[in-house]
């Protein structure tokens, strides 16, 4: 299996990899608060170890290939903030993914991958935004892997295969808290005790569940107004096989979509977020709606205007 960091190599020995067997893979996640019992490095262990994750699978469902880990990018938007969150303008976050993808395409690289931990709308248009650029300028597959699905894992369309998989249904607190879930609850919290336990605060098996309608959801920072602790869900009921399941959920759906990119199978554009549709989410947007806008007031302003008197001779 052949699975190499971009780091530890000589660019010499990165320029005799075989472009077209090739897959580099980047993980793209902010650093971010989540709750008094998770560190705030949740979201770049996700997206790293799902980044290895398909590296290793891909190696051994395809020999000859190599997968290429380049170091993780702690960068990201749309983020509660709290001590340690470090958080970018949507426009850097997106504009610094399609420079690192650029530089990679044009040293030949055909497959650009990116893994990402992060839910925020404004981070998740921003990935797909940079992976359009590059593919458009390049001629390349770049893709943000985690979008589409992380939207269908929050909607709990695949709560069924997490129970395949986990061996047995879901008790009615599990379900009801997986609905409800969005940041440093149920899943997180699992996932944490799964890959890195030593980082979560044995606290988490007292905190009461965080739930907010959709209205408080729609307030900047809600998890951490009035008495809230920064999270949403129910993180006293994580258990690490929830996790251990759900990730080889994810994984096997990542690794469709991934052969169908390396395949020709699929565009790269084709599982974008949800989000990428919305048009005010789009990073360009607002300075584009200004400048329209702007543009048609001096317009009215213009035909306003009474009409000028010529001079009497």
């Amino acid at each position: 299996m052949t699975v190499r960091r971009l780091e530890e190599m000589s660019s010499f020995e990165i320029d005799r990899l075989d472009r077209e067997r090739t897959v580099v893979l980047l993980a793209v996640s902010p650093l971010e608060e989540h709750g008094p019992h998770l560190p705030v490095g949740v979201d770049a262990f996700t997206a790293r170890h799902l980044a290895e994750s398909v590296a290793e699978r891909l190696v051994a469902a395809r020999p000859g290939w190599t997968a290429l880990l380049a170091p993780t990018l702690h960068m990201g938007s749309f983020a509660f903030h709290a001590p340690g969150t470090v958080t970018m303008r949507q426009r850097v976050v997106r504009d610094a993914v399609a420079d690192y993808g650029d530089s990679l395409a044009r040293a030949g690289f055909r497959f650009i991958l990116l893994a990402n931990g992060h839910g925020g709308p404004g981070h998740l248009v921003a990935l797909d935004e940079a992976s359009a650029i590059v593919s458009r300028r390049r001629g390349v597959v770049m893709a943000s892997l985690t979008g589409a699905l992380a939207w269908h894992f929050l909607r709990s369309d695949l709560l069924s295969r997490v129970e395949a998989e986990l061996g047995r249904p879901l008790t009615e607190g599990e379900r009801a808290a997986a609905t409800g879930d969005s940041h440093a609850g149920l899943w997180e919290t699992s996932l944490m005790l799964w890959l890195r336990p030593e980082l979560v605060d044995p606290a988490y098996r007292d905190l009461p569940p965080a739930r907010y309608s959709l209205p408080e959801r729609l307030r900047p920072n809600y998890p951490l107004r009035g008495d809230g602790q920064g999270y949403r869900g129910a993180p006293a009921l994580a258990d690490p096989a929830l996790a251990r399941a759900a990730a080889e959920v994810l994984l096997r759906e990542v690794l469709r979509v991934v052969d169908d990119l390396l395949d020709g199978r699929a565009r790269p554009g084709r599982e974008r977020s949800p989000f990428f549709h919305v048009l005010p989410l789009r990073t360009n947007f607002w300075p584009a709606a200004a400048l329209a806008l702007g543009g048609l007031a001096a317009w009215l302003w213009y035909r306003g205007r009474p009409p000028s008197r010529e001079a009497n001779p």
